[in-house]
């Protein structure tokens, strides 16, 4: 996950240089989209991580009300 991040960061960087550079908006734009599906992927990684172990300790420890409540509360902001 940090690999990816660190790319993430990499990318973020190009992009500011091709705005410095005045880049072509198309090219820009299409940077930008892939930073976004890459920090959605990250996303969905870190959601996975949490469902197997957070959520799963919770249900067996009969917290599992709270945990899928919050966790659904976080999807829905995700998704946005």
């Amino acid at each position: 996950m940090q690999n990816r991040l660190s790319r993430i960061g990499g990318q973020v960087r190009g992009i500011q240089k091709m705005i410095d550079e005045d880049r072509y908006c198309v090219d820009i734009l299409v940077q930008l989209s892939a930073v976004q599906s890459a920090l959605k992927n990250v996303g969905y990684s870190v959601t996975e991580r949490h469902m197997k172990h957070c959520v799963t300790d919770a249900i067996e420890k009969g917290e599992g009300s709270d945990s899928i409540e919050e966790l659904m509360t976080v999807l829905k902001q995700f998704s946005k």
